[in-house]
């Protein structure tokens, strides 16, 4: 992508309206980003928002960064809408390595994986995920007013809306956000989740014996593994050695709420590929006995497992089982949701 400059600027004045959009760029990308969800589009809409400036010259705005927040999140919200209208069909089938390469390829002048990256991990991979489910509105005012602390009477004109319809929105997207309030038994599972992404990313197999019940059922699609490979497994060694081998895909995972329960979303460059959904023994002792579907909440870290909690009576639960769902009408079927803590 081409900067500021590369837009026409020559003379001193258009230099100093460039400078002053360049120190506006990073935060302008973050805005951009969070409301899009996609390096490459954020990046093209940062520079769609600098061409706007340009020609209108910057004369008469008493607070440019006010009004190029304004000027970004229309047009993100106009990009928004026209995804909308041409939703992509996912293929369901296997899934390509390089897919698992998290960012988007660098382009000339633009930044790559690693920026996207560190984009990703700003927002949070479950909360990317669970933006893509908003409508248009809902999103832009969700991500202005609880991300980026905006007042509702400065994203009404963006939504074409008053104020109070503005604060509706943004009510109605957190509530589809945050999901459900606390429920008690969660933070056990919660923790279990955590220390099993924990392990994973870690390539620690006590780690994982530690949380999965001896007689762990893992199931999956038939995308979510690779060709030829079962569909179940059963034991805790098995399981937890197939999950060594997947370990990669531990780094672009996140706990959320799946279907009202502790579990997981597998999400490059924050787009939904896997969901993992579980259940729980009722107590330490390894019973295949279940307490609660599998499905999740947020967590903003991976939890760290220690040598205390890798002994046998370190949790009160344990993982009976887990499913890997990846079929694409499985995941645009299931109700996500990232809680409050």
């Amino acid at each position: 992508m081409g900067g500021a400059h590369g837009a026409g600027a020559g003379t001193p004045e258009q230099e100093e309206l460039a400078a002053r959009f360049e120190a506006q760029r990073a935060e302008l990308t973050r805005l951009a980003h969070g409301m899009l969800g996609s390096l490459a589009e954020a990046e093209d809409a940062v520079q769609e928002a600098w061409f706007r400036l340009a020609r209108h010259g910057g004369a008469g705005i008493a607070n440019p960064a006010a009004w190029l927040r304004t000027v970004l999140s229309r047009i993100c919200l106009d990009a928004l809408r026209a995804r909308a209208a041409r939703p992509e069909e996912p293929s369901g089938g296997p899934l390509p390595d390089d897919v698992w390469c998290d960012g988007a390829p660098g382009r000339e002048g633009g930044r790559g994986p690693e920026d996207e990256a560190v984009l990703v991990e700003a927002v949070g991979r479950a909360l990317l995920v669970v933006l893509e489910r908003l409508g248009p509105a809902e999103r832009v005012a969700f991500v202005l007013h609880d991300l980026f602390a905006v007042p509702f009477e400065g994203i009404a004109p963006v939504v074409d809306r008053t104020p109070a319809a503005a604060k509706k929105l943004a009510s109605r997207a957190r509530a589809r956000v945050r999901g459900t309030g606390p429920v008690p038994e969660r933070a056990g599972q919660r923790r279990l989740v955590e220390a099993f992404l924990a392990a994973a990313r870690e390539g620690d197999l006590d780690g994982l014996l530690a949380v999965l019940a001896p007689d762990v059922v893992r199931r999956s699609d038939p995308a979510a593994v690779p060709e030829g490979a079962a569909l179940s497994a059963r034991g805790a060694r098995k399981v937890a050695g197939e999950t060594l081998v997947l370990a990669r895909r531990s780094r672009f995972a996140a706990p959320a709420l799946v279907d009202g329960g502790v579990g997981v979303v597998v999400a490059p460059r924050g787009r939904l590929l896997l969901a993992l959904t579980f259940t729980f023994t009722p107590g330490g002792t390894g019973a295949t006995g279940v307490t609660g579907g599998a499905r999740g909440s947020e967590g903003a870290g991976g939890y760290a497992v220690g040598d205390a909690e890798r002994t046998a009576g370190a949790f009160a639960e344990r993982i009976a089982g887990y499913e890997v769902i990846a079929d694409p009408a499985r995941l645009a079927a299931l109700e996500l949701a990232v809680p409050v803590e």
